[in-house]
């Protein structure tokens, strides 16, 4: 289904060459307004930010240039539950006093085991993350689903999956909180999987941040699987690094840009470059260069 890995090569090699020349050829008011209007740039803590303290965090994503972060669980900003109120109220200050936004917690929380019990305490725990994001003045919570347990009907895990989202997102709404859906998992990040559970969704707090996974390419293909979910779209997308990989990152923005979207496009970074600020400023330049020609600029 995929090309040959040489062919692979070539595309990624013309395509970040190109990207790099029109982010050479963009005026700067392309760039100044890159955060203002439209989609935004962010980061997913999981690797580039994992061992920054908070203040280290904030201050690496002002340089940067990247206004916007989505905080991972157990990480060194140490932004979790164990926090009092005074210090919870802290992190909201510092992040108020600074140009980067607090898009809000990236938990591990999901809700397919057939254990009521692991079931009901990914549920809680849900719940008092929601206080936290509330409390830090972030607007909402990632959790996933993992997979669909071969040993219980594909149909009873859906809907429970589904029964949980709508639990969270009753809550969630409670707290002026969005419970953000990643499409994750074995099995649960197939687009016809994740379109299964959200049919049955009721609850308008819960939404899909979608995640850039191979398998969003497999047939129908990514613009068919994309439409099929997009009406349930969030205020988040998870991304690899732009020139890294095959994932078709032109037509992704392209189909973004048609829709309107005007969320934040999330770096979830992989690889372990030896200075992460200025890999992050490539980045935020190559996503630059990826909207305008989305959007017709260049």
């Amino acid at each position: 289904m995929f090309e040959s890995n040489s062919r692979r090569e070539f595309l990624l090699k013309s395509l970040t060459a190109g990207l790099a020349l029109s982010a050479g050829n963009l005026p700067f008011s392309a760039f100044a307004n890159s955060q203002a209007s439209g989609m935004k740039f962010g980061l997913v803590t999981y690797q580039w930010g994992r061992d920054w303290d908070l203040p280290t965090l904030i201050s690496n994503c002002e340089e940067a240039g990247v206004l916007g972060v989505e905080l991972r669980t157990q990480h060194a900003h140490g932004v979790e539950t164990s926090l009092s109120a005074q210090e919870r109220e802290a992190v909201k200050k510092r992040f108020a006093d600074s140009p980067v936004t607090c898009l809000g917690y990236g938990s591990n929380f999901e809700y397919h085991s057939p254990d009521l019990k692991v079931l009901q305490e990914n549920i809680n725990q849900t719940k008092e993350y929601i206080k936290l994001c509330n409390d830090i003045g972030a607007t909402g919570i990632k959790v996933k689903p993992n997979t669909l347990p071969a040993d219980v009907p594909k149909e009873k895990t859906i809907a429970q999956i589904a029964a949980s989202f709508n639990e969270v997102g009753k809550f969630a709404g409670d707290y002026g909180q969005l419970v953000r859906v990643e499409v994750h998992g074995h099995l649960t990040q197939e687009l016809p999987n994740m379109k299964a559970i959200f049919d049955q969704v009721t609850d308008p707090n819960v939404k899909i941040c979608w995640n850039c996974n191979q398998e969003d390419l497999l047939p129908p293909g990514l613009e068919a699987n994309f439409n099929s979910v997009k009406k349930w779209f969030g205020d988040t997308v998870h991304v690899r690094e732009f020139n890294e990989g095959d994932y078709p990152y032109p037509e992704l923005f392209k189909l973004f840009a048609g829709m309107n979207y005007e969320g934040w496009i999330l770096m979830e970074a992989r690889t372990e470059p030896a200075d992460r600020v200025a890999a992050l400023k490539e980045q935020l330049a190559l996503f630059n260069s990826l909207k305008a020609n989305a959007l017709g600029i260049v």
